[in-house]
C-alpha cells in the first residue's frame, strides 16, 4: 500500500506537467488559428494587427503563413470560408492547402477561392514581421538579411526586437547593421533630441536607406529648422566621405590594374632588354596561359579551390616550352633585324589565335573564381575592396620578387644581366649567349603564362584575350626603360593608377589617348626611359 502512495506521488507531477504543456499547445494553435482567420478581413490595419499575433506565436506553420500572405497566395475558399493557400492552375483554377493544418483540399475553379488582398504598405510591414523570426537563425546571413529587411520595413514595433538581439547579438557585421537599423528608426521619430542625435549618428554612415532618410528630413519643410539644418549638414559629410571613398578605391582599381599590366609587361622586358626582340607574340602567350588554366579546371572539376595553384607551375611551364619553340624555330634567325622580327612574330601571334580557335572554338572560355577569391572585403560603409584584385595585386609583386631574386642572385641572372649590358665581352668571357638567349626567352614567355593565369580571373578567355595587353605591355616597358625590372614596376603601377583616375572624366578610350601622348612627350626628354639600362652595349 505504502508502494502504491509513493508511485502515486512520483507519478501526479509528471500528469500534472503533462496536462499543463497539452493546455498550453491548445492555447497556442487556438491563438493562431484565431490569428489567422483575422487575416480575412477588409482592413489593412487588422490585417496588419492579425500577421503580427501569428509571428509572435512558435506555431509550425506561421512562417509558411506569412510568406503566402506575402507572396499574394492566400486565399479564402468561398464555399468553407477557410483560409487557404493557392497554388495557380493556368486557366483551370487553383489546388488548395489548408493554411493552419496543412491538409490537402483538391482543387477548384476561378470562383472558387477569393485572394486575401495586401497593399504596399502591408507587403513592407510583413517583410519586418518574417525578417524578425529569422533574427535568431543560426546562419549569420540569414540574420543579416533579416536586420536589412526590419530597417527597409520601417515599422517601429519590431525596434524593441532588435534591441534585445543587439544584446545577444556575437557577429559583428550583423551587430553593425542592428545600429543602422536603430539609427534609421529614430530619424522617424517626432521627438527632436532623439532625431538629432540619431542624425548626428548618420553623419559618417554611408547606407542608402539612411541616406534617404536624411534626404527627406532636409526636405521636408513640416520638421523643425534645427532638425532640418543638421540632416542637411549630415548629407554634405557624406557626399564629401563617398567622395573620399570613391578616390580610395579609384586609387585600388589602378593599382590592381598596374598590377596586370606589370604581369604582362615583366616577360616583354627581359626579352626586349636582353636580346632587342620586339616579341608581337607576346600577348598570345598570356592567351595560352588563362587557356592553360582553363584546362586545368577541366582536368580537376573537383578541385577548384586549388586549381589556380596547380595553373600557375603549368601555365609557366607551358607557355615557357611554347616561348622556347618560338625562338629556336623563328627568332635565332632574324637577331639584329628589328622590322622583320616584329613582322615574324606578328604572323606567330595570328597562327597561335588561329590554332586555339581550332582547338577550343572560337567562343570565349569562363574560367571559375575559387571560393576564397570570391566577393569583397568591406573596409568601411561604403568602401570596400574585391577579394580577386586584392590577391592578383599581392600575387603580380610576388612575381616581381621571386624575378628579381633569380636576377640578382643566381648564375642565369648573372649571365642574363652580362648579356644585357655587353654581348661581346660576354661572350668574350665564356658565357654562352645562344644558351642565355633561349633561357631568357623561355622566361619571359613563362611570366606572360604566370599573367594569362591572373587575367582569366578578371575576364572571359578568347583567342583575342592578348591582343588588348600588347601595346600596354610595350608602353610599360619604354616609359619604364628597357630591361629594368624596377622601371618596369614603377611604370606600370603608375600608368595604371593615372589612367583610372583619368576615365570618369575623360573615358576609357581618351585616357588610353592621353597617356599615349604623355609616354611619347616623355620619350622625347628622356629616351631611356625613367630607369635607363646601364653598360657599354647602350652606350654605344
Amino acid at each position: 500500500m505504502r508502494n502504491f502512495s509513493f508511485v502515486s506521488i512520483g507519478i501526479l507531477p509528471v500528469v500534472l506537467s503533462l496536462a499543463c504543456l497539452l493546455t498550453l499547445s491548445v492555447s497556442a494553435d487556438d491563438a493562431f488559428t484565431t490569428a489567422v482567420n483575422g487575416l480575412k478581413t477588409r482592413s489593412f490595419a487588422d490585417k496588419y494587427v492579425a500577421a503580427s499575433q501569428i509571428a509572435a506565436t512558435s506555431h509550425p506553420r506561421a512562417d509558411v503563413v506569412l510568406n503566402a500572405l506575402l507572396s499574394g497566395n492566400l486565399f479564402t475558399q468561398r464555399r468553407s470560408d477557410l483560409v487557404v493557400i493557392a497554388t495557380s492552375l493556368d486557366k483551370k483554377g487553383y489546388r488548395l492547402i489548408d493554411a493552419i493544418s496543412g491538409e490537402s483540399l483538391g482543387e477548384v475553379g476561378r470562383r472558387g477561392a477569393k485572394k486575401i488582398s495586401v497593399n504596399n504598405g502591408l507587403r513592407r510591414q510583413l517583410r519586418g514581421l518574417i525578417a524578425g523570426r529569422q533574427l535568431s537563425h543560426e546562419d549569420s546571413r540569414l540574420r543579416l538579411e533579416a536586420v536589412e529587411a526590419i530597417a527597409s520595413s520601417g515599422d517601429k514595433a519590431l525596434r524593441s526586437v532588435l534591441i534585445n538581439r543587439r544584446l545577444v547579438e556575437q557577429q559583428v557585421a550583423v551587430r553593425e547593421a542592428i545600429d543602422i537599423a536603430l539609427v534609421v528608426f529614430d530619424l522617424d521619430v517626432d521627438d527632436n533630441l532623439i532625431r538629432l542625435a540619431a542624425i548626428k549618428a548618420s553623419s559618417d554612415n554611408l547606407h542608402p536607406t539612411v541616406r534617404v532618410k536624411l534626404t527627406n528630413i532636409a526636405n521636408d519643410q513640416s520638421v523643425s529648422t534645427d532638425v532640418r539644418s543638421a540632416a542637411s549638414e549630415a548629407l554634405v559629410n557624406l557626399e564629401t566621405l563617398s567622395k573620399r571613398y570613391q578616390m580610395v578605391e579609384t586609387f585600388f582599381f589602378g593599382l590592381s590594374l598596374g598590377s596586370i599590366l606589370v604581369l604582362a609587361a615583366i616577360g616583354l622586358s627581359i626579352t626586349f632588354g636582353v636580346m632587342g626582340v620586339i616579341n608581337m607574340a607576346h600577348g598570345e602567350l598570356i592567351m595560352i596561359g588563362a587557356y592553360t588554366t582553363y584546362v586545368v579546371q577541366i582536368l580537376f572539376p573537383g578541385a577548384i579551390e586549388y586549381s589556380l595553384l596547380i595553373a600557375v607551375p603549368a601555365a609557366f611551364c607551358v607557355s615557357g616550352l611554347v616561348g622556347i619553340v618560338i625562338e629556336r624555330s623563328v627568332i635565332q634567325f632574324l637577331y639584329g633585324r628589328p622590322l622583320e622580327t616584329l613582322l615574324a612574330t606578328f604572323g606567330v601571334s595570328l597562327i597561335l589565335q588561329q590554332a586555339v580557335r581550332s582547338l577550343f572554338s572560337p567562343l570565349n572560355r569562363t574560367v571559375l573564381t575559387p571560393q576564397w577569391m570570391s566577393g569583397s572585403l568591406e573596409i568601411a560603409q561604403g568602401l570596400s575592396i574585391t577579394y580577386n584584385r586584392f590577391y592578383i595585386f599581392f600575387f603580380a609583386l610576388l612575381v616581381f620578387a621571386a624575378l628579381l631574386l633569380i636576377l640578382q642572385r643566381t648564375r642565369l641572372g648573372l649571365e642574363v644581366r652580362a648579356v644585357t649590358q655587353n654581348r661581346s665581352m660576354a661572350k668574350a668571357m665564356g658565357i654562352r649567349s645562344t644558351r642565355v638567349d633561349i633561357m631568357t626567352f623561355g622566361l619571359g614567355a613563362g611570366i606572360a603564362g604566370v599573367a594569362g593565369v591572373a587575367l582569366s580571373q578578371l575576364t572571359n578567355v578568347g583567342p583575342n584575350l592578348g591582343q588588348g595587353y600588347i601595346v600596354d605591355s610595350f608602353m610599360v616597358v619604354v616609359f619604364g626603360g628597357v630591361g629594368n625590372l624596377w622601371g618596369t614596376l614603377v611604370a606600370g603601377l603608375s600608368l595604371g593608377v593615372v589612367n583610372k583616375f583619368i576615365e570618369p572624366a575623360a573615358g576609357a578610350v581618351m585616357a588610353k589617348i592621353l597617356v599615349l601622348v604623355f609616354i611619347i612627350l616623355f620619350i622625347q626628354k628622356r629616351p631611356r626611359g625613367l630607369f635607363p639600362q646601364k653598360g657599354r652595349a647602350v652606350e654605344d
